[in-house]
């Protein structure tokens, strides 16, 4: 019965990595100057694995058609970097990085102070770079089961000339059939592992054997108990009077600007852990630990109508 069930959900990630690698392959045949957004989170990391099964061949170096785009907002987790670095290193990809101080600096984001979240003013930075290189195509890692909005995504998603998501402008996709035609200066946002969910995403993981940056897994961090959530204690988010800081044994499900992105607690070390601890979770991933996306069910649909990914 063991085999049996193995068989069954290897079949399922089969199924899943090949729609995959055919939304990828689909991306290169219909655009001209496409490029993947690669931050050197776990979604990344999968998409990135399955680009290069698309385009490998027997035992020939593997050249991806296309470069990795990053928008880096400056405020990452120094685990996360240093991971995006070696694996760029390791595998010869080409990475554009595109800063968003760099859009600070020259006026065309203005915070209100230097430790504000600097999400959503991604959309702006990643509108200038895709402006810069003259992208058609940007590949991104987001999932369906994420959160509300992106539930209303097709995986081919286009962008007017000002960069904005209309959800009731949508192009239909039946039976796999993909529509990337657009005219100058629109972009089309492509999302090939919509389908997936993180369960799929740790199962394949685990499958795969694929390396993570070090706070993927349960590790001891200070941190403080704050609107249901356990924020770490950093320069961007230090302790508020009154708050008294612990540490605890934690982990993140997911990996974003540190101002907004909180870890879950977890003793789980391990794929294997991790996926067991998936299969009971009652809350989403961004539900459990993005404080940007707790101001208001609508706030991740605003942003991407304002041009975030």
């Amino acid at each position: 019965m063991s085999q049996e069930n193995n068989q069954l959900r290897n079949e399922h990630l089969d199924w899943l990595e090949a729609e995959s690698i055919y939304i990828i392959r689909e991306v290169i045949a219909q655009a001209s100057r496409p490029a993947m957004l690669f931050s050197g989170g776990k979604d990344s990391i999968v998409m990135f694995h399955l680009a290069r099964k698309a385009f490998s061949f027997g035992n020939r170096s593997i050249t991806l058609p296309f470069p990795l785009l990053h928008i880096d907002t400056g405020h990452n987790y120094a685990e996360v970097i240093q991971f995006r670095d070696e694996i760029v290193k390791k595998t010869g990809a080409k990475l554009i990085v595109e800063y968003v101080e760099d859009s600070i600096t020259k006026g065309s984001v203005k915070l209100r102070k230097a430790t504000d979240s600097r999400n959503g003013a991604q959309a702006t930075t990643l509108l200038e770079a895709i402006e810069k290189h003259e992208f058609d195509a940007l590949m991104g890692g987001a999932r369906r089961d994420e959160e509300k909005s992106r539930a209303k995504e097709r995986i081919f998603s286009f962008r007017d000339e000002f960069g904005q998501w209309d959800p009731k402008a949508q192009r239909p996709e039946l039976w796999s059939l993909y529509n990337a035609r657009i005219s100058k200066g629109e972009n089309m946002r492509v999302f090939p592992i919509s389908n997936w969910t993180e369960l799929d995403i740790w199962q394949y993981i685990a499958r795969e054997n694929l390396a993570l940056p070090s706070i993927y897994y349960a590790h001891d961090r200070e941190v403080v108990k704050r609107n249901n959530l356990l924020v770490p204690v950093t320069f961007l988010t230090p302790t508020e009077p009154g708050e008294v800081s612990e540490k605890l044994s934690v982990r993140f499900r997911t990996v974003g600007d540190i101002s907004c992105t909180c870890p879950v607690l977890s003793d789980a070390d391990s794929p294997e852990k991790i996926i067991a601890e998936t299969v009971i979770a009652e809350i989403t991933e961004r539900g459990a630990t993005r404080m940007d996306d707790q101001t208001s069910e609508a706030s991740m649909e605003r942003r991407k109508k304002e041009g975030y990914f």
